[in-house]
């Protein structure tokens, strides 16, 4: 596997941060630096979380479809709001919400989201996604990333499968709780995204998880 596919790590210590754009020097990718607010940890975001929205510009089509956007100066305010409320539903679930400027990251380890080899939402989870839709449906100008992840085990192939299909499943889940369709995009990554050591348990359960990208829509 290349080497830009297999170093991207994130040590995620605090949801306090202080944050710079950096190039890692391992991938040549556009990272996004962070150090926690007692300086305990430093880590990196991989720049696919700073590109482009997947599967296309969305904004005209989010726009088209009679959802406004916010205007230049309130979307700091608009997002902050939003982070505080998906911050008090997700409390205790071990969903991670990470902010990168006027963006936000849910990350969601796979241990508490499926079962095993499984794309289906488990059981248990899905009263904390149908809070995170309730949220996601009174804060509709933004646009919604979806990433899904794997470990190294098993082979490429089927990792990228696995990985589409539980991106795809949060999309559905979210989408059922009347969340718009056209705001949402869905990617695989694999096992191509690390966050941890594949070596160890841990490491591979961190490894295991989706994504959700919020992007502000702007006027």
């Amino acid at each position: 596997m290349p080497v830009s596919k297999r170093f991207s790590a994130l040590l995620v210590a605090s949801t306090l941060l202080t944050t710079a754009c950096v190039t890692n020097e391992n991938t040549g990718e556009r990272e996004f630096a962070w150090r926690t607010a007692g300086g305990a940890g430093v880590g990196a975001i991989a720049g696919y979380l700073l590109g482009d929205l997947i599967g296309g510009n969305r904004t005209a089509a989010i726009i088209g479809a009679g959802i406004g956007g916010v205007a230049g100066g309130a979307v700091g305010n608009y997002m902050d709001r939003q982070e505080a409320r998906l911050r008090q539903q997700t409390e205790g679930t071990g969903v991670d919400i990470i902010r990168q400027g006027d963006e936000l990251i849910l990350r969601m380890p796979a241990g508490i989201t499926f079962a095993f080899d499984r794309a289906d939402v488990q059981p248990q989870f899905q009263a904390t996604l149908d809070q995170v839709a309730t949220t996601l449906n009174e804060y509709r100008s933004t646009a919604i990333d979806i990433y899904g992840h794997t470990d190294s085990s098993g082979s490429d192939s089927y990792n990228q499968g696995l990985s589409e299909r539980r991106a795809q499943s949060v999309a559905n889940y979210l989408t059922s709780r009347g969340v718009d369709r056209v705001r949402i995009a869905t990617r695989g990554y694999g096992e191509t995204q690390p966050i941890a050591d594949n070596s160890t348990d841990a490491g591979r359960a961190a490894n295991r998880r989706v994504e959700i990208r919020l992007v502000p829509i702007r006027q």
